[in-house]
């Protein structure tokens, strides 16, 4: 029987095509390169562009993370929504530094950023959480992710009950909706190569954004 290890070492890496990039042309912030490749991995039709890697601390020091989907992209950074109650929310609140992290295969490319996560005025979350299609809504009204289930019969039970809810008052919001945006201090482009002389660019924030080029 073949081991583990071999088969893994089996698998195709490296896979995707990346477009021509010549990082000495990229603009001076990373906003801008950034939607600039998301753009491209939608139009590549990449398998679900915006989803993301959340990386938080937990309360004991130790990382989590997640997958998530990008809500938008502003000159303040990078934003999410989620409820503050969930775990996510508690270690924001506990520590407010956190990691994205978006690949997309096809493209053969990645980009990291790391930062500080700062919660949207109370409207703006609002505002947010009436744009998700009913059913998330109902989802996120019932408040209990990550808490334990003791029947997945509940959870008809409890979505059901708020969709009637919303049904009755179609404004109504989660009170603990958060639009949170992480507002970058470095960001990283990976480009692949196949020969792993992979292209990286790193953007850092001191008293403006300065780029340098890493090493594989």
């Amino acid at each position: 029987m073949t081991d583990l290890r071999t088969r893994l070492r089996a698998v195709p890496t490296l896979t995707g095509t990346p477009p021509a990039w010549d990082p000495a042309l990229a603009p001076e912030t990373p906003h801008e390169l950034f939607v600039d490749w998301l753009l491209t991995a939608i139009d590549a039709q990449a398998p679900e562009p915006c989803a993301m890697t959340l990386s938080t601390v937990r309360a004991d020091g130790r990382p989590n993370g997640r997958v998530l989907i990008l809500k938008n992209v502003t000159d303040d950074g990078w934003q999410f929504a989620s409820t503050s109650t969930s775990r996510k929310g508690d270690e924001l609140a506990t520590s407010p530094y956190a990691a994205l992290t978006f690949y997309w295969i096809p493209l053969g490319r990645q980009v990291r950023i790391l930062g500080t996560v700062a919660a949207a005025e109370a409207g703006e979350s609002a505002d947010d959480f009436l744009r998700r299609p009913e059913a998330a809504r109902a989802e996120a009204l019932v408040g209990r992710q990550s808490a334990v289930l003791a029947d997945p019969a509940d959870i008809d039970v409890a979505v059901k009950e708020q969709a009637e809810r919303i049904a009755a008052d179609p404004g109504l919001v989660a009170p603990n909706w958060t639009l949170y945006t992480l507002r970058a201090e470095e960001v990283e482009f990976w480009q692949a190569d196949p020969d792993r002389r992979h292209t990286r660019l790193r953007y850092r924030l001191k008293d403006e954004w300065t780029k340098e080029l890493l090493w594989p």
